[in-house]
């Protein structure tokens, strides 16, 4: 009996699609008290997860390649400085797992627009492809973790939650 070599990849994808199917998605759940804010203190590397003034969880971080002061423009590899917001979630990032940032706020747009500049966005907390070593920094601006951690942070935080960002 001969097979053919549409016979043979037809076979082949379903078997592909079917043990897709097969595998879980892990699923994270927290059920202790509500995380109401977000500080992260650039200076001192540290991201702390409170519920009103109580410090639940703190963590190092990571940050952009130039992380004093606050992101002037897209490219600079500064992590902002200011009030923000967590304003997405994605579970599928390229880092891991990710959270987003609500920068560039209305303030920021302002600024970029009157310097000529592009204020650039898409600033992240975010895991790591590499294990998470503490230095040196090297993002483009955003916050990396340890995967390890920002299953932690992916679980308890909310959407809305803000975030002071500290030099």
């Amino acid at each position: 009996m001969m097979i053919s070599r549409r016979t043979v990849l037809s076979t082949l994808s379903a078997s592909a699609l079917l043990a897709a199917c097969g595998r879980r998605r892990q699923v994270y759940r927290y059920d202790g008290p509500e995380v109401t804010s977000i500080v992260l203190n650039k200076s001192k590397r540290r991201l702390f997860l409170l519920h009103n003034e109580q410090t639940l969880k703190d963590f190092p971080v990571e940050l952009g390649s130039e992380p004093e002061g606050h992101k002037q423009q897209r490219g600079d590899g500064r992590t902002p400085e200011g009030l923000y917001y967590i304003d997405r979630r994605n579970p599928n990032s390229e880092y891991f797992l990710s959270i987003g940032i609500s920068y560039p706020a209305p303030h920021d747009h302002a600024r970029a627009r009157e310097a000529g500049v592009n204020p650039g966005g898409d600033i992240f907390i975010h895991g790591t492809t590499a294990p998470f070593v503490g230095k040196p920094d090297w993002t483009a601006g955003c916050i990396a973790v340890s995967n390890e951690h920002m299953i932690e942070i992916f679980t308890m935080v909310k959407l809305g939650t803000p975030i002071l960002i500290t030099p």
